[in-house]
């Protein structure tokens, strides 16, 4: 779905820039939804399993293309 978006914003902005924005997106989601999980009270297997869960998903949208 996205992928082809993806595949054109790391021609624009080149390999190692996408690289680098890719991953400091990836930590601020998973810092998301640590942050979420402790003021909800939610357990650290779950928070890891809603991690995974996401990771998947943006394999499945095209995302992590």
């Amino acid at each position: 779905m996205f992928a082809p978006l993806v595949v054109l914003a790391r021609k624009v902005v080149g390999q190692p820039k996408f690289t680098k924005l890719r991953g400091k997106t990836i930590a601020l989601h998973s810092q998301a939804i640590t942050r979420f999980c402790n003021q909800v009270g939610i357990d650290r297997d779950r928070r890891q399993g809603w991690i995974r869960l996401a990771r998947d998903n943006g394999k499945r949208l095209g995302l992590l293309a």
